[in-house]
């Protein structure tokens, strides 16, 4: 039997297009413990994702972690949860339409679809899709601003064993991270200050937390760019808003395990701030580009119980950029700069364009 993916046979002349992937992490099908269970065993399967011997974390995984954890993890699904259904899911579905809209406003001719990297729409499925509406080239763009091994390392492993097994290989690139694109960044900040507007502006007991997802400090030691990644990605946002470094705190959250992580831990800060009668805490997630369990319920809920049980008095999340048109115009304008040189304008020269059907047309008389 072959190992190639089934697909059509080659047909001359076929016109070729442009495709986009968005990727993100992922999420279960349903908030229910089966689902959970389902996408945490894909999840932290990966060696990517937990970095120890593997027979030794199949037990772990197996015997302890499986058993245990997805109803748990299902409560907090099913506490964010829409009629839509995963908030993240939807929100990424919505930013690849928006997203084709907006190049296509610009002259770009471009399919755009979207993966998760565990879970559904996988990977392989969607770029299987695009090469079979006739993609010969696709740009690969992870939505996560700033790079790990474990997410766009991982993704990009998956691109790779996909296309392992394809024959007929469409041209790939692929986009690393953007954790200083200037229109992220002012994404970031209006979305800051449409929050002050609208809740006040932030005094002398103000803090801002600017919160990452965590990573097992082992990743830093071992030369993953991650934590210098999420600390430049502050700084800039802290600077775009004029706000003193003191009323900036950088944590980092969703520690899992009891090995040291990259701190200081969000969990504990939020606690810490509680205690010392901050008057009042925003917290906002960067290194999401779209709302989550990691920050619709453990920050969103989680995080304002703990800090209102330790004696503070306000607590909020600034919303993800999701579907920020701010935020879609710097995504396309990311998208645009990496198709560069490739033909996705549809207002290219119609004089060329035809010179173009010709020779393929002469091309395919050949073969």
């Amino acid at each position: 039997m072959s190992r190639f993916i089934a697909e059509p046979a080659y047909r001359h002349g076929s016109p070729a297009h442009t495709g986009i992937v968005l990727i993100n992490l992922g999420t279960p099908d349903e908030p229910s413990a089966q689902a959970v269970r389902r996408y945490l065993r894909e999840f932290l399967a990966d060696p990517r994702v937990v970095e120890i011997p593997r027979p030794l974390w199949w037990l772990i995984l197996n015997a302890i972690i499986l058993p245990l954890r997805p109803r748990r993890s299902a409560g907090k699904y099913a506490a964010i949860w829409t009629v839509d259904g995963s908030p993240l899911k939807v929100h990424v579905e919505r930013q690849a339409k928006l997203l084709r809209g907006f190049l296509g406003q610009s002259g770009h001719r471009v399919l755009v679809d979207y993966a998760m990297r565990y879970g559904e729409p996988s990977i392989p499925a969607t770029m299987s899709r695009l090469k079979a509406a006739g993609c010969t080239r696709i740009l690969v763009l992870p939505l996560y601003p700033q790079y790990s091994a474990s997410t766009t390392g991982s993704a990009l492993d998956a691109v790779g064993d996909w296309l392992k097994r394809v024959r007929n290989q469409p041209e790939v690139r692929t986009v690393r991270g953007f954790n200083d694109h200037p229109g992220y960044i002012e994404a970031l900040a209006a979305s800051v200050r449409e929050h002050w507007a609208s809740h006040g502006k932030p005094d002398r007991s103000y803090r801002l937390l600017i919160s990452f997802h965590g990573l097992p400090r082992y990743t830093l030691d071992r030369g993953d760019p991650y934590h210098c990644e999420c600390r430049k990605t502050a700084r800039l946002l802290t600077e775009a808003l004029g706000l003193a470094d003191d009323a900036c705190v950088v944590c980092f959250q969703s520690r899992f395990g009891r090995a040291e992580w990259l701190q200081p831990y969000t969990a504990a800060t939020i606690r810490s701030l509680g205690e010392q009668r901050v008057r009042r805490v925003d917290v906002i997630c960067p290194g999401f580009t779209a709302d989550c369990l990691e920050t619709l319920e453990e920050i969103a809920i989680e995080g304002q119980a703990e800090f209102l049980r330790a004696g503070g008095m306000e607590f909020r999340m600034i919303p993800c950029l999701n579907e920020r048109a701010d935020w879609i115009h710097a995504l396309a304008d990311l998208a645009a700069t990496h198709l560069a040189g490739w033909p996705t304008r549809s207002d290219a020269d119609p004089a060329a364009l035809e010179l173009s059907a010709l020779r393929a047309k002469a091309l395919g008389a050949s073969c």
